[in-house]
């Protein structure tokens, strides 16, 4: 008995010692798989298709490090100290390829090129009255305009037509689909466009709007469909996301950041980005994913919009399989704060305004060409992966087609405003029904 237990003891260090080898051995083994995968990863080229992304990235090595995150922006943002621009760019290196370019003219008819016809038969395509989803920043005619022509106008391109509103036919192609507008207050206001022209066949009880929030959602059942609104300005993350108060002296953004609204606009099937009018307001602040001591580097506008495509335009090159995902892109929504322009000799703006401009070719001061060449640059990276909607020069002639006065004003009006109407006249948005209701026909042909 004695025997057989020294002889069991002897044995016990052999098999500890094999299972010890054993377990180094895996670990060694697993750790170069590890460091293997991440080189990989890290050549970003796929051996047998080439380079994964349009645009190919140096992304901050923190830039997706939970350990590691920047704060949030929000209204309460502020920078330590202010330093001029060093001219950083995001790891963004644009590489242009010769593909096909879904562009909204490449149809056998130029759509954007054309003239506005009176037609009170077909048009409006919507009362203002019967879409509970109005904003009063835009029903023109429930806070006192009394002339509609405004909704009268129809585009009419020159060499084909544009394909008829077919609200059936829209909810067909949204089944089981989420159409998300990205953007601004004018993106937003093609949204209110949108669930307008569409909100009407849907019973009551089969639809909803969620309460007004950075995402906004509305909701028709029996197609399992959304058309919802996401404020995102800059594109990129700011200070300004909140969609209520944004109106903040300093204007910061993260230039190299879009995830917290790319968290939010990836599930959608069919993405509606724009972004322009925040870019004009004078120069931004920049403040890097990487900066830890709140210092920001101003920049003007135009470049830090540049910036900002950039960071959008690497996403979309990433992340979109245009064979499942619909990208459009509207580019800039004109002003018309000078009636100088078309009218020789006079000082007013877009006030009392009552008929399109004629002109054919007409271009405002509101509309700038250095920005729409830039656009244009960044989008033409992009192939195939984006449509764009050039709704620019159609809507340059429409001086009759915004607010002015007659939209609700949520700042209180001094008596020296009240008596000048040009001085608080709002040339920037549109009436509904209105241009924006052609912007959305734009999107149906597409589609």
């Amino acid at each position: 008995m004695t025997q057989r237990w020294h002889k069991k003891k002897t044995q016990l260090p052999v098999v500890a010692l094999v299972f010890f080898i054993f377990i180094v051995c895996s670990i060694l083994y697993n750790e170069r798989n590890i460091q293997k995968i991440h080189h990989d990863q890290t050549e970003g080229v796929d051996k047998d298709h080439g380079p994964t992304s349009l645009l190919e990235s140096t992304v901050p090595a923190n830039y997706s490090n939970p350990n590691r995150l920047p704060v949030i922006l929000d209204r309460f943002s502020a920078c330590r100290s202010t330093v001029q621009y060093s001219g950083r760019r995001g790891g963004w290196a644009v590489r242009t390829r010769n593909l096909d370019r879904q562009r909204g003219n490449r149809e056998s008819c130029d759509l954007f090129s054309g003239n506005w016809v009176f037609d009170n038969s077909s048009h409006p395509l919507y009362n203002e009255s019967d879409c509970p989803y109005m904003s009063d920043q835009l029903a023109c005619h429930k806070h006192g305009r009394l002339d509609l022509s405004y909704q009268y106008w129809r585009w009419q391109p020159h060499d084909c037509n544009l394909k008829r509103w077919n609200i059936t036919e829209m909810w067909e192609k949204l089944r089981g689909k989420r159409l998300m507008f990205v953007g601004d207050s004018l993106n937003r206001g093609q949204w209110i466009s949108m669930v307008c022209l569409l909100q009407s066949v849907i019973p009551a009880n089969k639809r909803s709007m969620s309460p007004n929030a950075p995402l906004t959602a509305f909701r028709a059942e029996e197609y399992n469909a959304t058309v919802e609104f996401l404020w995102a300005p800059l594109l990129v993350e700011s200070n300004s996301d909140d969609p209520v108060n944004h109106r903040l002296d300093e204007r910061i953004m993260r230039p190299d950041s879009v995830l917290r609204h790319a968290s939010q606009w990836k599930h959608a099937d069919i993405l509606v980005f724009n972004t322009y009018l925040w870019w004009r307001q004078g120069p931004v602040k920049l403040l890097w994913s990487t900066e830890a001591n709140g210092v920001c580097e101003e920049i003007d506008g135009l470049r830090g919009m540049e910036l900002a495509m950039e960071a959008w335009a690497n996403w979309v090159a990433s992340n979109v399989n245009s064979l499942k995902k619909r990208v459009f892109f509207v580019t800039m929504s004109p002003t018309h704060l000078w009636s100088r322009e078309w009218e020789p000799g006079s000082e007013g703006n877009c006030y009392n305004e009552r008929t399109p401009i004629t002109n054919e070719g007409y271009w405002g001061s509101g509309s700038d060409l250095p920005t729409m060449q830039m656009v244009e640059n960044v989008l033409s990276s992009l192939g195939s992966k984006v449509t764009v909607i050039n709704i620019t020069q159609l809507s340059e002639y429409r001086k009759d087609g915004h607010p002015s006065i007659y939209r609700k004003f949520w700042e209180t009006l001094s008596p020296q405003q009240l008596s000048n109407p040009v001085s608080y006249s709002d040339c920037i948005h549109w009436c509904l029904p209105g241009v924006p209701d052609v912007w959305n026909e734009l999107l149906f042909q597409f589609l």
